[in-house]
């Protein structure tokens, strides 16, 4: 069996590494890298950014939180469409009036200096956290099914792992990614769609037979009704809004992709196609939760647990796809790596452009004068890129004693934290036409989240009050508050 999951893994690489030839093989310059020469058809960025949003964690996490949450994830789907919706038509254009390259280089024209290194910063420090932790979960599932009975050390296949994707994003960065995330995209999602058939084929059951005894032992619940819950919908519609506006709108790695479009025309189509095919693919996802839980429940397969006797949402689907079959085993890891591969090669390729033109100033006046030659970038840009790729490997081990819960949880927790500063400065830069005093913005950016996470630690104790994912609204509230305090003059009209 690992010989076989072996083989498929290298088989996998291996075409990932042609489709990096054929797309960089005319141009490896740094404009294919970091904008794609602006030529990327939008259907191709639409179908890739499905794979790039749901990751691993989505491919684990969701059908596996069906065991405790039902299909509560929905409502946070359909406030996704809303979020794809206000990027449509408020940040792409923007975007691409300013012919930006860096979406944080519209916080130093509207701000200043210190306010686009803030907002770069805590990019990066969002992405490099959550893009860390979706690669570890590939690297766990590789090394718990693969490389762990062979006495091979966890570090091995995420050395392995990190080292590919730095070699195939290495030459042309984003134009090769556009393709390689179509390609990625069509194996997570035949690998969800192929475990429920058989899953339905052994049962000999039909998908809605499968969703009335889903419905039947309280699976199929979407809507939370407890206002105090922290998946009550109005709160989830609500979050799944921003979270889109925030980790997609407001994210180097999901925008950059979106401006290698040839205008603005096509990238809104892009985006507003996106956020139709979520709501199918979720359905998917959630559906093969259902069909996991009936599976064990018809079979008597004992989900794994923890220390503590708790099921472990992540483990269930890798769990019954090896017990199933040397076929589902397959499949599964070869939707795993695609997964794994889609969501963190965009994201290496998002914080070496960031960490280039918003802290080395590549693209400025002052940057062209200060390098002698195009080599000269290049050379500063590969370096950077490598040592994110380190990075990684850094956050992938030092996370590893610490999964003990959902990481679908623990990434919006992340996000709720780092995305809402950035929240906070568009949405003032955007709706009012004050300047802020630009020294003060780390100083809000930081105080926002930190009160934000002693109200989420106590509120509970105080209230009774649970929060959710909307802790990233009230996070923008605050940094916006503290944005209007710290206000300046009227921004100069143009």
């Amino acid at each position: 069996m690992e010989t076989i999951i072996l083989s498929c893994f290298i088989g996998y690489t291996i075409l990932l590494f042609v489709v990096m030839w054929l797309s960089s093989r005319k141009s490896a310059d740094n404009d294919s890298f970091f904008r794609g020469q602006r030529k990327s058809p939008w259907p191709v960025v639409a179908y890739g950014m499905i794979g790039a949003s749901l990751s691993g964690v989505t491919f684990m996490s969701v059908p596996g939180g069906v065991y405790y949450g039902q299909f509560t994830y929905m409502p946070l789907v359909f406030g996704y469409v809303l979020g794809y919706v206000a990027i449509a038509l408020i940040l792409l254009p923007l975007y691409y009036k300013l012919n930006l390259t860096s979406i944080y280089s519209y916080l130093e024209q509207r701000f200043g200096v210190a306010s686009e290194k803030t907002g770069a910063l805590f990019f990066i420090i969002s992405r490099l956290l959550g893009s860390a932790l979706r690669m570890y979960l590939v690297v766990f599932v590789l090394y718990e099914f693969v490389f762990k009975a062979w006495g091979i050390p966890f570090w091995v296949p995420a050395v392995i792992f990190i080292a590919i994707i730095l070699l195939y994003t290495f030459r042309s960065g984003v134009k090769t990614v556009v393709w390689t995330d179509m390609l990625q995209t069509t194996f997570l999602l035949l690998a969800a769609l192929v475990t429920v058939i058989a899953i339905l084929k052994e049962l000999d059951i039909t998908y809605p037979q499968l969703l009335q005894r889903s419905a039947d032992n309280g699976y199929t619940r979407v809507f939370e009704t407890d206002p105090t819950a922290s998946k009550y919908y109005w709160k989830q519609i609500l979050s799944g809004m921003f979270i889109t506006i925030t980790m997609t709108g407001l994210d180097q790695d999901m925008m950059q992709k979106n401006l290698t479009c040839k205008n603005l025309r096509d990238a809104q189509k892009n985006v507003l196609t996106s956020s139709l095919l979520f709501i199918i693919v979720n359905i998917l996802f959630l559906s093969l939760g259902a069909a996991l839980i009936a599976y064990a429940e018809s079979t008597g397969f004992a989900l794994p647990v923890n220390e503590a006797g708790r099921v472990v949402g992540d483990k269930i689907f890798p769990s019954i796809a090896f017990h199933m079959s040397s076929f589902t085993a397959v499949v599964f890891v070869l939707g795993m790596v695609a997964a794994g591969y889609s969501s963190a090669d965009g994201t290496l390729t998002a914080l070496t452009t960031t960490f280039c033109y918003d802290f080395l100033g590549f693209g400025s006046k002052k940057e062209a004068s200060s390098h002698a030659s195009q080599r000269d970038e290049l050379k500063i840009r590969r370096l950077v890129h490598i040592g994110f790729a380190l990075l990684y490997l850094i956050v992938i081990m030092a996370f590893r004693p610490f999964h003990n819960q959902s990481l679908i949880d623990t990434l919006f927790d992340i996000a709720g934290f780092t995305y809402g500063p950035l929240l906070g400065l568009y949405t003032f830069g955007l709706f009012t036409k004050r300047r802020v005093k630009d020294g003060w913005v780390p100083v809000i950016a930081v105080l926002s989240p930190v009160i934000c996470y002693l109200l989420k630690l106590y509120m509970p104790l105080w209230t009774g009050y649970h929060f959710g994912f909307e802790i990233l609204l009230l996070n923008g509230l605050l940094t916006f508050i503290g944005l209007f305090l710290a206000r300046g003059e009227l921004q100069a009209t143009k």
